[in-house]
């Protein structure tokens, strides 16, 4: 949250400047307070999915190993798809040893480790996304989640969304200080805060694909997403 606050003179910015403070500025009239929201649209440009591999062996050190040829198949073929290793994070490694639990009171039975290893890949040609799934699956990926679309650069969808968030909430403070019977408005403080809002919900979505069909890519459709600004401001009413 960026807070932004108005010095009541230079010389008062000047008098101190190794310790921090926070300087409020007197109001003579009544304070109006309003919390404005506003969100931008816009078509994203890049995708985050999720893909890795799960592998189960008796011992550790063979589930690691199994997991280890299958995941360099994983990279290999983003690689050969034109996936830059910039792109390309480890986000997750798990091992884990399983049981099987009885019902008879009996102590439970060791089935294996599970070894899970996770890549976060960023797709930049949205329309290649459904051949990348396709393509993963192929590779031996068994676990995919995404794709989340968003925007790389999101500076300009934040700058108009705080534009229209600030005028709206200026707007606003206006209107309540005419019906109070004041002339205008002095603005005291502002404060902001960002969120990204994709078509769906936030959340992690498993995408399931086939590799059997060959002809057949797996449709995926980007939508739009939403780059939204909270703004907090503080107004004094003047006659």
């Amino acid at each position: 949250m960026k807070n932004f606050a108005f010095p009541i003179t230079i010389a008062a910015a000047i008098a101190a400047p190794a310790q921090a403070a926070e300087i409020q500025i007197a109001s003579q009239g009544p304070v109006v307070e309003l919390t404005v929201n506003e969100v931008v649209r816009s078509a994203p440009d890049v995708a985050q999915v999720g893909a890795g591999v799960m592998t189960r062996a008796k011992t550790a050190q063979e589930a690691v190993r199994l997991n280890a040829q299958q995941m360099e198949r994983l990279i290999d073929k983003l690689r050969a798809l034109g996936i830059a290793r910039k792109d390309i994070q480890t986000s997750n490694f798990n091992l884990n040893a399983q049981y099987s639990y009885n019902n008879d009171g009996t102590p439970p039975t060791f089935v294996g480790y599970d070894v899970s290893n996770q890549v976060s890949v960023k797709l930049r040609d949205l329309k290649r996304a459904g051949e990348v799934l396709d393509a993963l699956v192929g590779a031996g990926a068994n676990n995919i989640y995404g794709p989340n679309f968003m925007l790389e650069d999101d500076v300009d969808a934040k700058a108009q969304a705080r534009k229209a968030a600030f005028e709206r909430g200026r707007l606003m403070a206006t209107d309540y200080a005419r019906m109070a019977g004041y002339a205008g408005v002095r603005l005291l403080e502002v404060s902001e805060s960002f969120q990204s809002f994709g078509p769906m919900p936030v959340m992690e979505r498993a995408i399931a694909v086939s590799a059997s069909s060959a002809d057949t890519t797996t449709p995926i459709e980007p939508g739009e997403v939403g780059t939204g600004v909270s703004i907090t401001v503080k107004y004094e009413m003047t006659r």
